[in-house]
Parts: structure tokens; C-alpha cells; sequence
């Protein structure tokens, strides 16, 4: 089971998250985040190349953008995390881009049709309107679970309200791929707290050991 930090802003906690152990790192590059970091400000990424899965998170984004910053060598994948339809993900699909796709979880019914989208993985994060996650809201960790059971195939990537309390409760109920985790990870907005990351690291390992 692997851990993505996302909200990263800064190259120094992005190089430490690497040496922790951290797998996967996410980028906001949707202008109203806290967490934003401007495509300008982000030639950096290459310096983490092939040292771990770079993530760039977009909202209703123009697909311009994300797939600049793949040809670019800025991102590995692109993460879908707002109302996009399967029709937006077209692009990228035709493009050969490996992507996530984010859903919001209010109830049931907003699970409906997430296959349609061809993405690598599906996130599953609280139902926030008008914020796409970083909240540090929880949902029915039961709706992932059923929807994990039903789509075997298909990675789960889980996210709102993680912490270091709950991470192995979360990895253990759901059995997800990965925990996305941004609040639960930070001292502020885009600012990383290294002793929360590797609380949530080693709740992951000792899970897994459980598991076996």
C-alpha cells in the first residue's frame, strides 16, 4: 500500500518526503488552492525525476495545460480532481497520458459511471463543492470499500481526513492501492510535517505486516 503526499510547494520538502520513503508527491496546479503552485514557479519538478511519481492535480483545467507539463517532463500522471465528464478525459486518453480521476463521495451515486473515464486509478475524497479536497473531511469509508470490491481491477486511491490516528483504521476497512494525504500531513497550507508523514508511514508498514 503506498502513501501520496500531496500539496507540495516546496523542492526541499519534496526531496525529504523522497527520502522518507513517501512513493508519490501531488502538485496543485488549480489557482485557488492554498496549496497552488504556479506552473512558472514549478521547473523544479525536474529535478525529481525518476525518483518518484510526480503527480500534477488539476481543476477543470483546459487540458492545455497538463499535458504541456507532461511533454514537458514536469509530471508523470495528471489527476483529475474536479467536475470533469469522461467526455473532458478524451484528451488525454487520446494522448496516451496515464491520468486519475478524483470523486467527490457524497453518496453512492456520485460512484456511478466513475469507470467510464479510462483512468489508471480512481480517487475517492470527501464531497467538497466549490474546494475539491484538502478539507480534511471523511466519508463513508463503506462506500469505497463496496466500490473497491466491485471494481477489483481498477486501483483505489483514498483520500479526505487522513491523519496518522486513522491511517491504519482507513488502510485496513478500504484495502485501498494508496492514502492521499494533504492536511493530514502538513503544519500549514503547502508546508509538509515530516514527523506527521513518517507517523502515517509507519502505520501503512505495520498495517501491511498485519495483513500478511
Amino acid at each position: 500500500m503506498s502513501l501520496k503526499i500531496c500539496g507540495i510547494t516546496r523542492l526541499s520538502d519534496a526531496t525529504q518526503l523522497g527520502a522518507l520513503g513517501v512513493h508519490a508527491l501531488g502538485f496543485n496546479f488549480w489557482p485557488a488552492s492554498k496549496r497552488y503552485l504556479a506552473p512558472a514557479d514549478a521547473t523544479w519538478l525536474l529535478d525529481l525525476a525518476g525518483s518518484i511519481l510526480r503527480v500534477g492535480v488539476f481543476v477543470n483545467a483546459p487540458a492545455e495545460l497538463p499535458l504541456r507539463l507532461m511533454r514537458g517532463g514536469l509530471l508523470d500522471v495528471v489527476q483529475l480532481h474536479g467536475d470533469e465528464s469522461p467526455a473532458d478525459a478524451e484528451a488525454y486518453r487520446a494522448a496516451n497520458i496515464p491520468f486519475i480521476k478524483a470523486i467527490g463521495v457524497k453518496t453512492r451515486a456520485e460512484l456511478d459511471g466513475a469507470t467510464a473515464y479510462g483512468a489508471v486509478a480512481i480517487l475517492l475524497d470527501a464531497h467538497a463543492p466549490g474546494v475539491y479536497g484538502g478539507t480534511g473531511e471523511v466519508f463513508d469509508w463503506t462506500v469505497a470499500r463496496r466500490f473497491r470490491d466491485q471494481h477489483p481491477g481498477l486501483p483505489l486511491i483514498l483520500a479526505g481526513g487522513i491523519v496518522p490516528d486513522n491511517a491504519a483504521l482507513a488502510a485496513r476497512h478500504v484495502r485501498p492501492a494508496a492514502l492521499d494525504v494533504a492536511s493530514g500531513a502538513e503544519l500549514a497550507p503547502g508546508i509538509k510535517d515530516f514527523a506527521k508523514v513518517q507517523a502515517l508511514l509507519a502505520a501503512l508498514r505495520a498495517e501491511t505486516l498485519n495483513s500478511e
